[in-house]
């Protein structure tokens, strides 16, 4: 039976059972109506909370969400075909954080004055990347994204699983929402820097959103959120990156735990409710974490969207131009599209991303 055939079926039944919602695993991702967190069924032999749930060769995760109807869909929010690249430059920062290598970037003579090549030398991780599903496991199992282990990553045993290559053959597509947190707090006089530890909680996310006319609930609850919708929130750190001094980013990016601090969003119940149960595609942020770093609580965020949710994870993304367009505009909401790197067994990429008003 064809995969079109199989997703028709899931339609009817669940129009006659009343239910739209998906149980049996694997999923049919062209389904309009998903579990919430507190009803994820009980995997054998997975962790709790995990959503692995397309398949026991599954490698995209929520990228699975991003069907031909729904990328068809999203690009209706294209109305005036402005591009908005979402790249920092791969030498920024200068110092990545964590301690990470830096650009290197020389250019090679192949015949002097008619033709020339470049050489990189680069982290994926040192820049606006999506960290994938490679990159952090679930802390007490040592498990990554269906069941992905160390012996999968490296060592003689070492395969494609869970690479980010299988999503560069998918593609990345779909309706981005921008929450612009750092303009709504400076709007309301939320004073913080995100070169420190600010956590943003739920609450403060859906005050942000209200501000901006949108409600950031799932659709499923009422709210503006679709289904494979890709998350952007921008906390303010291009903005106290640009005013520092090299030896101000230098020091900060080097700092090491407890020291090492970034503001990003609150590791809460709330949060991970939400973010789980709108059923976002990929979220981002221009913050070297996403989350707030260091968690205050036993486990960070980057467990439950990357290896129990396997949902990409982006990070230091630069939103400037795209705020103050949004802003300007009045719309929130946006065409994105990425290109991860095609690199067998890759751990993470940057972003390659450009949203389109």
């Amino acid at each position: 039976m064809s995969g079109t055939a199989k997703s028709r079926l899931s339609q009817i039944r669940n129009f006659i059972t009343g239910t739209g919602a998906q149980m049996a695993t694997p999923w049919d991702p062209e389904s309009t109506q998903f579990p919430s967190r507190s009803q994820l069924p009980a995997l054998p032999g997975a962790p709790k909370d995990a959503a692995w749930v397309w398949g026991p060769e599954d490698q995209l995760g929520r990228l699975n969400l991003l069907t031909p109807t729904r990328v068809k869909a999203a690009s209706a929010e294209i109305r005036t075909g402005e591009l908005i690249p979402v790249n920092l430059p791969l030498n920024v920062p200068e110092q990545p954080s964590f301690g990470r290598e830096t650009f290197q970037h020389t250019i090679k003579s192949l015949h002097d004055g008619v033709a020339f090549d470049d050489l990189y030398h680069l982290n994926t991780q040192s820049g606006t990347q999506w960290d994938g599903f490679r990159h952090f496991s679930h802390l007490s199992s040592q498990t990554f994204y269906n069941g992905a282990k160390k012996e999968d990553i490296m060592g003689d045993a070492a395969n494609d699983k869970c690479s980010v290559h299988f999503w560069s053959q998918h593609g990345i597509a779909g309706r981005g929402v921008l929450l612009d947190y750092w303009g709504y707090a400076q709007s309301k006089g939320i004073k913080y820097d995100p070169y420190e530890h600010h956590s943003i909680s739920w609450e403060e996310l859906r005050a942000c959103g209200t501000a901006q006319g949108i409600d950031i609930r799932p659709a499923a609850q009422g709210g503006d959120i679709k289904v494979g919708d890709i998350l952007f929130v921008r906390s303010g750190f291009n903005v106290a990156y640009q005013n520092r001094s090299s030896e101000e980013r230098a020091k900060a990016a080097l700092r090491q735990d407890p020291d090492l601090k970034w503001a990003g969003l609150e590791q809460s119940e709330a949060m991970l409710d939400w973010l789980h149960d709108s059923y976002f595609a990929a979220v981002a942020g221009d913050a070297p974490s996403f989350e707030a770093w260091p968690t205050k609580q036993e486990y960070y965020m980057h467990e439950y969207i990357l290896a129990l949710w396997g949902m990409p994870l982006g990070e230091m993304l630069d939103l400037e131009k795209l705020a103050k367009r949004c802003r300007e505009t009045g719309r929130w909401v946006f065409f994105f599209v990425s290109s991860p790197a095609n690199v067998e067994r890759g751990v993470s990429s940057h972003v390659n991303g450009t949203a389109i008003l």
